[in-house]
């Protein structure tokens, strides 16, 4: 097919109706689906969609977390790579989403996680902790523990994540902008510690809502903070 016959096309597709074109659409879908997901659960885009607009919050907190994930890599570690950074590949189900390497060949652990909501409304760190956080009215919230729980044979909680499993958070920011490329970037061993044991990062930590010395919006500027080896902890007011 040549550029004149597809021009012949969107010049008849462009003379329909929206209604014929929808329909035009709908007949194609049943060629070309979107997605290999529609080949793997043998059932179309738009039934997957609407399940995902019928499920419960908890479920689409779920969605949006793989998203995140999924936008990160698109909108940030691709372009990364283009540049000659290099995205490994990862074995097994480590505490990490990303393990990136630098030109220079440092290695990095990168965790996704989305800004926390609350009644479907940005939630601040005050509310997640006003012991902690009191004077946090003026920051976000990211809660930095496991999604499952459990034991260990000492019958610890498991949920929480150790200092040191993990790098650099990537904070999606889409709760708060509605832009799935927006992240904030802290380093790891800087959170707040879990004031029952210090070797664990609290289940909850303040973003801040601007870029300051403890957050940025760059990937390359955290990089350059955890290669640094500065100790410190992020503010917890704001």
């Amino acid at each position: 097919m040549t550029n004149i016959d597809l021009k012949k096309i969107n010049a008849l597709l462009s003379q329909c109706s929206r209604e014929e074109r929808h329909k035009m659409l709908h007949v194609l879908r049943q060629e070309f689906p979107i997605h290999d997901l529609e080949r793997k659960l043998n059932i179309s885009a738009e039934v997957i969609l609407e399940a995902i607009d019928r499920s419960s919050d908890l479920t689409l907190r779920g969605v949006r977390g793989v998203i995140a994930e999924a936008a990160f890599k698109e909108y940030i570690v691709n372009p990364m790579v283009e540049r000659g950074w290099k995205d490994v590949p990862i074995n097994g189900n480590p505490a990490y989403d990303f393990l990136i390497e630098t030109p220079s060949g440092l290695k990095v652990k990168i965790q996704v996680k989305m800004q926390r909501m609350k009644k479907k409304q940005p939630m601040h760190a005050i509310e997640a902790n006003k012991k902690l956080f009191g004077a946090a009215s003026e920051m976000w919230v990211v809660e930095t523990q496991k999604t499952r729980g459990g034991k260990d044979s000492e019958g610890n909680d498991t949920r929480p994540y150790r200092f040191g499993e993990f790098d650099i958070i990537a904070v999606s920011l889409h709760p708060s902008t509605n832009d799935w490329g927006k992240f904030f970037y802290t380093v790891a061993n800087w959170f707040v510690p879990n004031p029952a044991d210090t070797g664990k990062i609290f289940k909850f930590q303040p973003v801040a809502m601007s870029v300051n010395d403890d957050w940025t919006d760059r990937l390359e500027t955290c990089v350059e903070w955890f290669e640094s080896g500065v100790k410190k902890t992020i503010r917890t007011s704001g």
